[in-house]
Order: C-alpha cells, then structure tokens, then sequence
C-alpha cells in the first residue's frame, strides 16, 4: 500500500533510525534513537494536524497552539482526541524513551544506549506509525537515504554544540538557546554576516526536510558545505559541561 504524502517525512525518518542498527556501534545506536524519537514525535504532530476531513478529529487553532508546546503534550493531545490509534501502545514508555532520547541528545558525548532499548522504541514506533497512517513501515534495503541521515547527524550535532555553548554560561529555553547563541557567536566575531544567514537558511531548510517538503535530492555537497563549515566554527561541546537533566530544561 502507497505511503500517503503526508506520512512520506515521518516514514523517511524512522526508517533511517531502523537502518542505523544494521551497523551496530555506540555512534549509530545514539543516532538511531534520536531518529526514531524524532519520527515518533512527527508522526503524532503531523496526525493531529491532519485536515479534519481525514481524522474526523475537531481540534482549534488555539488548542494546537498549546498542543505543540512540549512533547508530554503532544502526548496527551493524543490520547484524548485519538485514544483508539494508541491500541498496543503505552504512552508512559513513549514518554520514558523521549526523556532519555534527551539525555543522548544534549549529551551525547561518552554516552549510549543498549541496543535493546532501541529496538523496544523503533518497535513502539513502527506500531504507532501503523496505527496512525494504516500502513506497516519495514526497514527498506540500502538505497539513497543515507544523505538524509547524514544531514540529520550533522544537523544534531550543530545543535547539541549551539545547545551547550549557552548552557555553560547559563540558562537559555529552547529554542531561544539557539538564536542566543548564534547571535554571542557573531559578537564575538567567530561567525559572520554572511554565516549567520546560512545559519538560517540551513534551520528553515531542516525544517522542511523534516517536513518532507523538499526534494532529498537537494541534499547536495553545497548543502553539506555550509553545514560542516558552521559545525567547525561552534565550540566542540566541553567533556566537564553538567549533567544531562541539566542540560535537559531546554529540551523540545
């Protein structure tokens, strides 16, 4: 059965962290949970904000507003307006497996996960993935994913660098933490003008391919230029920076 196109950005998503495990090691078994629990956290928000027309759900635009504020929301938003599309799912785990996504992704460094818990997640995942779009998502063989995970990786780790740069000197919400620390590197004058506005460019572009609202073709050697050219520009996250429930209040 076809994928319908809304679902195409998720699907692309968890099946790069499904793919992740057939090399396993610490780096891909960090990777592919932070894809996995970005697909599942796009799956939920892309249902919810389906036309009515197609999930019967009747939600207001203020009520999404307050829906898409933190992930344990998006969670309950689930639960109440769509309790059937939970069916083989525990939520609570759902939410388990997010706040130690969290712990790998703005600390990832000397961390892992056992494999085990990956693969409990990605098939938490592939259930919920069924139940909200009708469709069983597999694992597809080698193909031309691997540009979108390593855009991904490289995006995650430009933003868990930007995360901890402000992090060492105080606190600063996500996704406040970002801008912030852009704007402390401009002043600096480590990045300039034009960086900054690459900068952009490259956020509003992972938003789309997030979205699924590019071509993955347009992952191309400029794209990953730009990207790696900012990477060395951010300070390489300190191995003394605190813990990860620290680091943890800007999480998404």
């Amino acid at each position: 059965m076809k994928i319908q196109p809304w679902a195409s950005g998720p699907a692309e998503i968890l099946r790069h962290g499904l793919e992740l495990l057939n090399n396993d090691s610490d780096t891909n078994r960090r990777l592919a949970m932070i894809s996995i629990d970005n697909a599942v956290e796009l799956m939920i928000k892309t249902y919810l904000s389906l036309p009515r027309r197609i999930t019967k759900l009747d939600i207001s635009r203020k009520q999404f507003s307050e829906i898409f504020e933190s992930f344990p929301k998006i969670l309950d938003a689930l639960e109440k307006h769509a309790s059937e599309k939970i069916e083989g799912i525990n939520l609570g785990e759902i939410e388990w497996y997010h706040r130690l996504r969290n712990e790998l992704y703005h600390q990832g460094n000397g961390l892992t996960v056992e494999r085990d818990k990956i693969e409990i997640y990605a098939e938490l995942a592939k259930i919920l993935f069924k139940n909200l779009f009708g469709i069983e998502l597999l694992p597809r063989k080698k193909n031309g994913t691997q540009s979108l995970g390593d855009f991904m990786s490289r995006w995650v780790e430009l933003e868990r660098r930007l995360h901890a740069l402000v992090s060492a000197e105080g606190f600063s919400p996500y996704p406040r933490a970002l801008i912030d620390a852009i704007k402390k590197l401009q002043r600096e004058g480590t990045l300039s003008w034009d960086e900054v506005q690459n900068f952009d460019e490259l956020r509003n572009y992972r938003n789309k391919v997030v979205h699924g609202q590019v071509d993955l073709k347009t992952l191309n050697q400029e794209v990953f230029a730009k990207l790696n050219k900012l990477i060395e520009k951010v300070p390489p996250i300190p191995t003394e920076l605190g813990t990860p429930r620290e680091m943890e209040r800007g999480e998404s």
